[in-house]
């Protein structure tokens, strides 16, 4: 049988309030009990022998036990007073010597109620209660019985007569007690229940793929704090949706224009409008070059974000490398008409990474840098060490790039809308491949303006312990 939360937290916490009722209610019977040592039970049965003689007496006369008081008030005093008739020149009951009388009762043949003060099933078993009985005959004939409650100790005789004279009105606080627990359970399970349900509801709904479901915070407690949690679980995923939705876009955009223009030069060819010539083949070859750097791009990019990508982490000389990758570019700046500068080589430059994944981010930053610097610039490549790090600085000059646009670089397909633009080339995926690499070696890349007057992207990764 499967239990919802709430019937469980109900249970829980009404059993532990029963448990604590019930253990309240034995310390106060032992402490209540404890305190009438001074009373001794009157343990002379002469007196219930001549109680029995006098009521077997009236049954004889009447016949039957017509000659009680018909009120159920007066029978309980009615034998109390019997018995404390029988007790000629004995000390009065209420005097305190003797506890008798508010310990006897009377049933018949059948164990029905009669007359005095019979405990109940729920009273004898819950304060351990002893019980005799007495038989009344008349002829023979069995009529009745004349029962007295006795404690386990006799010093304890008068707290067992208050439990059978207050027994009706502690069973009705009993049950109060009861509805109480319930209603004190109940309410606390439905105040614990309600969130988890919301929470239940709203993780279906993201299930779902509903990643707009936002949980109501009410609550300053644990609860509280999961709803909070999961709120922003939920804009995360709606972010990684958002993202997923874009990069199928961009991504499918950037094939189509690549495999537009070739379709448009195959098709011209077929048609007859443009001949083969060696200049259009080369035109195809290019738009074949460009989307392959695409697809490689985009399956590195892939490969990276399932934790696929394997480096070989190796001690290399960092700056050694940086500078090779910059010797590789003297053609292309001299073709760009750009004036390159490199610094003196850091006190230290031994990191572990991948030769080759480094190279590669090095060759795309200086890419970008000749790219996009304005023909007349100037490229610098310096170094330094800081906070047991290698930093590896690449600067170019004008034009910048707005602040507000500095963040975003890295970003996938993300390219700037002013003179560093599309128009220059590139899918807008080198910085974020660059990135994920150097976040493999434990590195990271930063952009800020350069004092050059363009951008400075620096490539940062740890320095060998060793």
């Amino acid at each position: 049988m499967k239990l919802s939360i709430g019937y469980r937290l109900f249970l829980a916490i009404w059993l532990t309030i029963i448990v604590a009722g019930a253990l309240g209610v034995e310390l106060v019977r032992w402490r209540l009990l404890d305190n009438f040592a001074e009373h001794r039970l009157d343990t002379d049965t002469h007196f219930l022998d001549a109680l029995g003689a006098t009521l077997e007496a009236s049954y004889r006369q009447q016949g039957d036990w017509s000659f009680l008081p018909r009120d159920t008030a007066q029978r309980k005093a009615w034998l109390r007073d019997a018995y404390e008739r029988s007790r000629t020149g004995a000390p009065d009951a209420k005097s305190g010597a003797s506890s008798v009388a508010y310990r006897i009762g009377l049933t018949d043949t059948r164990g029905r109620y009669l007359a005095g003060a019979v405990a109940s099933p729920w009273l004898i078993a819950a304060t351990s209660i002893d019980r005799a009985a007495h038989p009344l005959s008349v002829d023979g004939r069995a009529i009745g019985s004349l029962l007295v409650a006795y404690p386990q100790h006799p010093d304890d005789a008068l707290a067992v007569a208050f439990l059978i004279d207050q027994q009706s009105r502690l069973a009705w606080a009993l049950v109060a007690a009861l509805l109480l627990s319930i209603g004190v359970a109940w309410l606390l399970a439905v105040h614990v229940r309600r969130p988890i349900l919301r929470l239940v509801t709203g993780a279906r709904r993201l299930e779902h793929g509903q990643f707009a479901t936002r949980i109501e915070v009410t609550r300053t407690d644990e609860l509280g704090e999961l709803a909070s949690a999961f709120n922003r679980l939920a804009a995360r995923l709606q972010e990684v949706e958002r993202m997923r939705q874009q990069w199928i876009a961009e991504t499918s955009h950037e094939l189509r224009t690549p495999l537009a223009v070739l379709r448009a030069q195959i098709e011209s060819v077929q048609d007859g409008v443009r001949a083969a010539t060696p200049g259009h083949l080369d035109l195809m070859e290019r738009q074949v070059h460009s989307l392959n750097r695409l697809v490689d791009d985009l399956h590195e990019l892939a490969r990276g974000d399932l934790g696929q990508t394997r480096y070989a982490l190796v001690p290399h000389d960092v700056w050694r490398m940086a500078c090779e990758v910059f010797a590789d570019f003297s053609a292309r700046f001299g073709t760009h008409d750009l004036q390159a500068s490199i610094g003196a080589a850091p006190s230290r430059c031994v990191a572990p990474c991948d030769a080759a994944r480094i190279q590669q981010v090095l060759a795309n930053l200086l890419e970008n840098s000749v790219r996009y610097t304005a023909g007349g610039g100037s490229i610098a490549l310096t170094g330094a060490v800081v906070d047991n790090t290698i930093r590896i600085v690449v600067d170019d000059s004008a034009p910048g790039v707005p602040a507000a646009s500095l963040e975003r670089l890295g970003e996938r397909f993300f390219r700037l809308e002013e003179s560093r633009s599309r128009s220059s080339g590139g899918s807008g995926l080198g910085l974020a491949l660059c990135r994920q690499i150097l976040a493999a070696h434990g590195g990271r890349l930063v952009f800020a303006p350069s004092p050059l007057g363009g951008l400075r992207a620096t490539m940062i990764l740890p320095l060998d312990d060793r």
